[in-house]
């Protein structure tokens, strides 16, 4: 069985030789650069052969070229610390324009991507891409952020419609440019701990919806990654993605509460703290084990809720990609 069968038999709910797996981090350093970025993925492709590959660019690479400056100063994330924010205040959002999507950071990646594909052909790709309230938690921070949604929504609603066309134009670009097969959506502030959900359904939920309602129908595989301590699982259980990801280890629900209305698979089972950046092989193989039990082997993509720490042990890693080949026995 090969990878794209084995995901899509997954999320069906139907039986596959073994439960598929992958796990994903960012790249410091190289996340400057798109041959090594390039690289990067390459390679950690072809050491641990995951069922997909998730491209992880710079953290901030949606917004860098609104004036974002950043630095690398060795979070264990792997995550670059901001510098300079461009929007500090509510009316900086009426200031943000479209971006072109062929140019700047956007173009670099789409080259990343080609070099990828060239380099591995047969694997499933998915491509890392933000929310608009999660870029635009990146440009003004959160507590201005906040601000704006209670002081001054039309100018953020201004923003946020900016940021929403930047990213139409950039899935379309990918569309046309990269032979992809989805993207990972990660969304940012979904969450019960961070707003309300009448908050998150204005200032969130529309825009989300006008991304995923475009992606190409000849994407079969895209996950939305719900970040957050209790996320609002349940507002994504019927957008147009196959796969919905969240910290199941480190937040709530766990994957044995998680009662969704969900016809696709779950992304989960091992916390990118917990087991891969603190764990050891044997609680790794614990955790997998009992994600593994709870699905009943189906509906399941063992992986983590985030990007894993790039501190984490390559044996905690290697514990993860071999315990899915032993799973049957």
């Amino acid at each position: 069985m090969n990878k794209r069968d084995r995901l899509e038999k997954t999320i069906a709910g139907e039986a596959t030789d073994h439960v598929p797996i992958s796990l994903w981090q960012h790249w410091a350093g190289d996340d400057q650069r798109s041959a090594d970025l390039a690289r990067s993925h390459v390679n950690f492709m072809m050491q641990y052969d995951w069922d997909f590959l998730t491209v992880v660019p710079s953290h901030h690479y949606m917004v860098i070229d609104y004036g974002v400056q950043d630095q690398w100063q060795g979070d264990a994330s792997g995550r670059r610390t901001l510098i300079k924010t461009p929007v500090q205040r509510t009316l900086h959002w009426t200031d943000l324009r479209p971006l072109d999507p062929n140019r700047g950071q956007f173009g670099k990646q789409t080259q990343c991507l080609q070099l990828i594909r060239g380099a591995l052909p047969d694997t499933p790709i998915i491509q890392l891409v933000q929310s608009p309230l999660t870029q635009a938690l990146l440009l003004g921070g959160t507590d201005l952020l906040l601000r704006s949604m209670r002081t001054q929504p039309d100018r953020l609603r201004t923003g946020l419609n900016s940021l929403t066309e930047t990213t139409l134009r950039y899935i379309e670009a990918l569309q046309r440019n990269t032979d992809i097969d989805g993207i990972l959506y990660q969304v940012t502030l979904a969450s019960y701990t961070e707003l309300s959900e009448a908050e998150y359904q204005i200032f969130g939920l529309p825009y989300d919806s006008k991304i995923l309602d475009s992606l190409a129908r000849d994407w079969w595989f895209n996950v939305a990654q719900i970040n957050g301590k209790t996320p609002m699982l349940h507002l994504f259980a019927n957008q147009a993605v196959q796969v919905l990801n969240w910290s199941d280890r480190e937040a709530r629900p766990s994957l044995s509460r998680a009662q969704l209305d969900f016809n696709g698979a779950y992304c989960g089972g091992l916390g990118e703290s917990t087991h891969l950046h603190l764990g050891t092989p044997t609680t790794i193989r614990e955790a997998a084990r009992e994600a593994i039990n709870i699905m009943g082997r189906r509906r399941l993509i063992l992986g983590a809720g985030n990007a894993i720490p790039a501190t984490s042990p390559r044996s905690n890693l290697q514990a993860a990609r071999d315990i899915v080949d032993v799973s049957l026995q």
